[in-house]
């Protein structure tokens, strides 16, 4: 398997697996592929942080994590937001989803990046060193409850002095 950031011209494949995926997901909006769409339509796109996992020739994962901010009291504070994570149907529950964001983790590391937010579910993404973003006093403004919005330091003690509201996670 390979891992490797996504091409333009994958976009239409890309969209047709995160839809795919998210159909069968515990938790979804039904909105996760044009969510992605926005995503890179904004200005908080990293390509080089939308990657996808390739074996044969097919697509078979993808994650994406993009810019974002926790508004506290002295401005803002850059970190970014993983969303979504897709595995096709037939590759689940074989560790593609891990090691898309064990990578994603080691990039994004590598260029400067020191935390990651995520909202979904705390059962799988605890192993990844998620915790609650209520721990850090750190809320949301689209007030999604606190067990599902966590937040993982890639360097240690990053949020050490952070409080603040992240704004809304819609695109």
């Amino acid at each position: 398997m390979l891992i490797r950031p996504e091409k333009e011209t994958e976009f239409p494949a890309i969209y047709d697996l995160v839809k795919i995926a998210f159909q069968t997901a515990k938790m979804t909006n039904g909105d996760e592929q044009n969510f992605v769409d926005r995503l890179r339509a904004s200005g908080n796109y990293i390509p080089d942080l939308a990657l996808v996992a390739e074996e044969e020739g097919k697509l078979i994962g993808h994650v994406m994590l993009t810019k974002t901010c926790i508004e506290t009291a002295g401005g803002q504070f850059s970190l970014l937001l993983l969303a979504p994570v897709s595995v096709v149907l037939e590759r689940r529950n074989q560790g593609i989803g891990a090691q898309l964001i064990e990578e994603s983790f080691r990039l994004a590391k590598a260029l400067g990046h020191t935390a990651v937010i995520v909202v979904g579910d705390p059962a799988y993404y605890t192993r990844f060193g998620f915790s609650s973003c209520g721990h850090f006093n750190i809320g949301n403004a689209d007030k999604i409850p606190d067990e599902y919005v966590m937040v993982c330091e890639l360097i240690p003690s990053a949020l050490k002095d952070i409080s603040g509201t992240i704004p809304t996670f819609y695109v």
